[in-house]
């Protein structure tokens, strides 16, 4: 009856959806070689409104050290170059036609120890959510053994396995946070 008030699966859904964005947001992080994820958290102005750059053009990976844009509508290329050039990425796009070619210099020293300084960030933000989740599961638990709906070993038997899956997420967060700082080392 406990496991029905307390949705383990919806605790758990809920941390791995933490986990999801944080992988999301390391894949707009540049490293040394070439990603799509790079471009698509770009937001260009068009058709009178903010659009992901996901929705004008296909991004491209010709190269490992290039990134292009196949733009749909010739009115938007501009503002797809100005969106890209504008981003706080540091790259300079040029434009043949409807294809945007995006090259990517060398990362140096100093801008790699940023962009994991920037990780790091993505992987507390991500820790404090799987937190979070934990917390509202514990205040769901404290409330139903005040409430006697559970007993006081359910209650703690079940902190313990909500441990546990808080836990297992916080070390897959710090192994994919690793992996991502290894990454962007690599020279």
């Amino acid at each position: 009856m406990a496991e029905a008030l307390l949705d383990m699966v919806d605790i758990k859904r809920r941390m791995d959806g933490a986990l999801k964005a944080l992988n999301a947001e390391f894949a707009g992080l540049r490293t040394g070689r070439a990603s799509a994820g790079l471009l698509e958290p770009i937001t260009v102005e068009a058709y009178g409104s903010a659009m992901p750059i996901t929705q004008l053009g296909t991004i491209g990976v010709p190269e490992a050290r290039m990134l292009t844009v196949q733009v749909w509508d010739a009115t938007v290329v501009k503002a797809v170059e100005k969106a890209i050039r504008d981003s706080d990425l540091g790259l300079n796009p040029q434009t043949e036609g409807q294809v945007i070619r995006v090259p990517l210099p060398d990362l140096n020293e100093e801008r790699r120890q940023e962009i994991s300084k920037v990780a790091g960030k993505y992987a507390e933000q991500a820790r404090v959510a799987v937190r979070n989740v934990r917390r509202d599961g514990m205040e769901t638990l404290k409330r139903m053994e005040k409430d006697h709906q559970i007993s006081e070993d359910e209650h703690r038997s079940m902190s313990q396995e909500l441990q546990k899956l808080t836990d297992d997420h916080v070390k897959q967060i710090d192994d994919t946070f690793h992996a991502k700082e290894q990454d962007i080392m690599q020279v």
